[in-house]
């Protein structure tokens, strides 16, 4: 049934060599996974601690590549100190599964994440969800919270399937008014969002109590983190059994990734030209007749409608050298299969033209442009 609903899924090989394809799926936003900077820094890292970390923090793991990224991490998010993970996912199981506690209640955007959903899932809180960025529904579902339960607001700070921003600036301000604690996923928009790439809590000039991000997008390498006050840290360094029973990230890792981060906030003309093109892109997707998600991140979703019509677009511009998978239930809604297109900072004008063409091309093939 899943192979006849257009549900099953298979894995994709990369070849370094033959790279036939031009990929819009990639969330490497600013280009830097291939960064020569990036690379040098992994390698001095692989000469002085070698390949692996060889175990957890808390035994041999830790090094001073891990103290120095969460060091950096700390002063990029503006925060006491961040704590570091070995993925996004993991960070968010992490801070999830031990910081609200039995008695507590997690109220959580509808469209959250899968690690979000089942960092939640493994709290001993109740979680209510709550409809998708709509305040009046979250302001209700914290008046409805009863006496003295700890309240905390749980959110994705860009919404990876739909590319929209979570309203921080509305947010925050209930929280305090209800007060509640928030946690924010600024997986999509570190590096991305804010004049120097800082995420959701720059764009608005707001400062959640927790921010959880990863390493694997725009800072081109791989791990997460957590980020917050000094006491939340040391809470999390002793309670988080995803930081405390997993092993390190690899030293090579966090060299790379600590010379992302002095690189990331002085790209402003990149994110000035990652925005133009993500605008460009949306604007004459439109005009052909796409129907689109709202939202101006670099994420955008090409409404489709069923699950086989999605895979059958897909196809058809993989076709055409582009590559863009279908995203399909229960990924996202029945009804709202779509091609999920991510747009990075290092495509030229030429390069979308490519993907517009063949997206017209393929719309006209299946009928579903005019």
């Amino acid at each position: 049934m899943t192979k006849e609903a257009g549900l099953y899924r298979t894995l994709r090989t990369r070849d370094p060599v033959l790279q036939s394809h031009m990929i819009w799926a990639s969330n490497d936003y600013l280009g830097l996974a291939n960064d020569e900077r990036l690379i040098t820094a992994s390698k001095t890292a692989l000469g002085q601690f070698g390949a692996g970390s060889s175990g957890s923090r808390l035994t041999t793991g830790n090094t001073v590549w891990h103290e120095k990224l969460e060091r950096k991490i700390a002063d990029f998010k503006q925060t006491e100190a961040a704590l570091l993970f070995s993925s996004g996912y993991l960070a968010n199981i992490g801070v999830l599964s031990s910081l609200p506690e039995k008695g507590d209640v997690i109220l959580s955007d509808q469209f959250n994440h899968a690690s979000l959903i089942d960092g939640c899932r493994l709290s001993k809180a109740e979680t209510i969800v709550y409809r998708h960025i709509d305040m009046g529904d979250l302001e209700e579902k914290l008046a409805a919270v009863q006496g003295d339960q700890r309240r905390f607001i749980v959110t994705d700070g860009v919404f990876s399937m739909d590319g929209t921003i979570a309203p921080l600036d509305r947010i925050i301000p209930l929280a305090k008014e209800y007060q509640a604690f928030v946690i924010v996923d600024d997986a999509h928009a570190t590096g991305v969002l804010g004049e120097h790439g800082r995420g959701t809590s720059e764009y608005f000039g707001v400062s959640p109590d927790v921010v959880i991000g990863t390493l694997s997008k725009a800072v081109g390498t791989e791990g997460g983190f957590a980020a917050g006050s000094k006491v939340l840290i040391d809470f999390l360094l002793n309670h988080a059994r995803t930081f405390i029973f997993q092993t390190a990230v690899q030293p090579a890792v966090c060299a790379a990734a600590y010379t992302a981060f002095d690189i990331i906030e002085g790209l402003q003309d990149t994110r000035r030209h990652l925005q133009s093109s993500v605008k460009m892109i949306k604007t004459r997707l439109k005009d052909m007749g796409f129907s689109l998600k709202r939202g101006d991140t670099p994420i955008i979703p090409v409404i489709i409608g069923g699950a086989q019509e999605a895979v059958l677009f897909a196809k058809s511009l993989e076709e055409k050298g582009i590559y863009a998978p279908a995203i399909r239930p229960p990924t996202v809604p029945e009804g709202e299969s779509r091609i999920r297109l991510t747009v990075t900072a290092d495509r030229s004008v030429r390069d979308i033209d490519e993907l517009l063409e063949a997206f017209y091309l393929t719309g006209k093939e299946l009928n579903m442009i005019k």
